[in-house]
């Protein structure tokens, strides 16, 4: 590179790509090409020259852009993914343009016109940590911006990326920020005079985009209008994402108001639901209804509710059931405020348990001033001996996974599916008992399990192939049976759909895992954790992380990870023996020895000889070799260094 063409100097660079594009090319091509140039021309080259950037190349779905300065970057950036926000309210999830946004400051090299070095590649890679409608800067645009704009960060940690030598320190920026900061006007662009062909590009651009949004003063008025949200901050180890929402909310187990504590299954059927339900709603983050059911008889302010789990409304209410009627009180408390936004009481049949539901989400948007994305197919059953049967074996599932707990929900669902043998709740409910218990190796019929489970769930999604339920159920079935690629088929399918998914998220990291994606395996399980940071079987998660740096040899950050997963669960055998292999990898023969026999304790027979293990690998890996190799050089290595024997 000659000293005539090349020049090194600081600049702020923006990488931006759109989410899912491949996904949405294949859905509708020239739909989306022309929608994508639509969202050029009305909004992100009009930002661009607004706040002085120069767009130094585009790559498709994406672009890169440079910036003299900090704050004009991150003004760009947030102008960009507000409007796109709007833009994307009245469109179908899975068909939303949404924006990931990486910014970076540091030494770049410039060539023809075109940047490289340190400060380009660290822009792309919290571009592609981004979670959608997001905006990820480094620790140095954090220090940069910090007193100097109205922005509220979130800190997510140092994150190690991919061929950056250094662990990066990531700040996300908080959907209320996006949702507040004021927008520029395009009139009072400042006076510096660009060259001209640069000047007559703008104006046109910006008469094209006063066209579009009928005047610049309506979108600032749309602009002081929007509803304030939180994305949710870090708690412990699992930070929350800083997403463009325009709603984060938790929904808190509503009470059993009834003299009969054997009701409560039925409280805690209506918050799933809500829950469920809740998603539906444009830009909501919703966190885990397992998280949330951690709140339950603790005796917190829904202030602090909301500053642990990040979330600016707290849904809660109570149930009473009268006979053949129900009485339901659901109030939504701004946490910031501690004041109720909406409120209302509710006495039907319990028949009619399903309408409340809806009724309830559909005035929590109206309230908010949001809308409903496209509604799911009818979700439950008609006949409410039914669907009382559901929230029973659902109630029993949320109990300890054991054969007896099994059992009793599978049994559950089958009188729910005597009773309403058409209705798709039922049949997905009992399929995915019939699959977890596989899953969870409780099952004395694993494939007639699994063949009753795939007829029940197949028929389901004949008749209604948008069930999310559905697909993950599916997904499952073909987890069990290690088919990983179909698995993560139905997960991507859930998670494009609604990505505050954490289950989805979850099991796709596990597909990615054995499937030999492990690039993209810590990224989704790093998403699910800040969407279910209470997580009781968080110990799974922190596991799947420690195991890919197992494999790839990466021991200092293999042990710190495994480690916390044994402090989430000690009787994890899998864990444990992965923590062998670890430490016997490391040379402390002692700990890997002392885990080793941890994990035969837990597990009787099931490390005994390398030989055993690398069968049960084979199954796991076989059909990718090169990660079976990975598997064998630090699993089976370390194993064996720990002291478990070749036969």
């Amino acid at each position: 590179m000659s000293e005539e063409r090349a020049k090194r100097r600081l600049a702020a660079v923006l990488a931006a790509d759109v989410a899912g594009y491949s996904r949405l090319m294949g859905q509708d091509e020239a739909g989306t090409l022309a929608r994508l140039r639509a969202h050029r021309r009305g909004v992100i080259d009009p930002q661009i020259a607004i706040h002085h950037g120069r767009l130094v190349k585009t790559t498709g779905d994406g672009f890169l852009i440079e910036f003299g300065s900090v704050l004009d970057a991150l003004r760009c950036a947030v102008e960009i993914q507000q409007e796109m926000a709007e833009s994307n309210v009245d469109i179908a999830p899975d068909q939303r343009i949404e924006l990931r946004v990486g910014i970076n400051v540091g030494d770049v090299v410039v060539e023809n016109g075109d940047i490289f070095g340190d400060g380009v590649n660290v822009a792309a890679r919290l571009e592609e940590f981004a979670a959608p409608g997001g905006i990820y800067v480094s620790a140095r645009v954090h220090e940069d911006a910090a007193g100097r704009l109205p922005l509220s960060f979130v800190d997510l940690g140092d994150q190690q990326f991919k061929n950056i030598a250094r662990p990066v320190r990531v700040f996300a920026l908080t959907a209320e920020a996006l949702a507040t900061s004021p927008k520029v006007e395009i009139s009072r662009l400042p006076k510096v005079r660009p060259p001209r062909s640069t000047l007559r590009w703008a104006f046109a651009i910006g008469i094209l985009a006063l066209a579009i949004v009928g005047g610049t003063a309506w979108w600032l008025q749309l602009a002081a209008k929007r509803v304030p949200s939180t994305a949710a901050a870090p708690m412990g180890s699992a930070s929350l994402p800083a997403v463009a929402r325009r709603l984060s909310i938790v929904v808190l187990p509503f009470f059993n108001l009834s003299n009969d504590p054997q009701k409560q299954y039925l409280a805690d059927g209506i918050t799933e639901d809500l829950t469920t339900d809740i998603t539906r709603i444009a830009y909501s983050f919703v966190i885990s209804g397992t998280t949330a059911r951690s709140y339950k008889n603790k005796s917190i302010t829904v202030k602090e509710i909301g500053q642990e789990l990040g979330v600016r409304y707290v849904l809660e209410g109570s149930i009473q059931p009268l006979g053949r009627q129900i009485r339901i009180n659901a109030q939504l408390i701004d946490t910031e405020t501690e004041t109720q936004v909406w409120s209302q009481r509710y006495d039907r049949d319990i028949a009619d348990l399903s309408d409340v539901q809806t009724d309830i989400t559909n005035q929590i948007a109206g309230a908010l001033k949001l809308v409903l994305v496209r509604a799911q197919a009818t979700r439950s059953t008609n006949n409410p001996d039914a669907l009382d049967f559901i929230f029973r074996g659902r109630a029993v599932l949320q109990k300890p996974h054991s054969r007896e707990n099994y059992q009793e929900a599978i049994a559950l669902f089958e009188r729910a599916l005597a009773l309403d043998p058409n209705s798709p709740a039922v049949q997905t409910e009992l399929a995915g008992a019939l699959t977890s218990r596989v899953l969870d190796t409780f099952s004395d019929t694993e494939e007639a399990d699994l063949d009753r489970a795939g007829l029940l769930v197949n028929r389901v999604l004949a008749a209604n192939p948008d069930r999310p339920w559905a697909h993950y159920v599916k997904g499952s079935i073909y987890r069990a049976r290690s088919q990983w690629a179909s698995a993560a088929d139905e997960y991507e399918w859930m998670i494009a759909r609604d990505d505050s998914d954490a289950d989805a998220l979850q099991a796709l990291g596990q597909c990615k895992l054995f499937g030999g994606a492990l690039d993209e395996v810590i990224p989704l399980e790093q998403k699910a954790m800040r969407l279910n940071p209470l997580d009781p079987q968080i110990a799974n998660t922190y596991n799947r992380i420690g195991l890919v740096y197992l494999l790839q040899s990466k021991l200092d950050d293999a042990i710190p990870w495994l480690e916390k997963a044994l402090s989430a669960n000690p009787n994890l055998s899998f864990v444990h023996a992965n923590l062998a292999a670890a430490y016997g990898l490391s040379g402390d023969r002692d700990r890997a020895a002392a885990e080793l026999e941890q994990a035969r304790k837990l597990r009787p027979g099931a490390f005994q000889s390398l030989a055993l293990i690398r069968a049960r690998g084979q199954k796991l890996f076989g059909k990718n070799p090169s990660v079976f190799g990975l598997w064998e050089k630090s699993y089976l290595a370390g194993l064996s260094k720990a002291g478990v024997p070749d036969e």
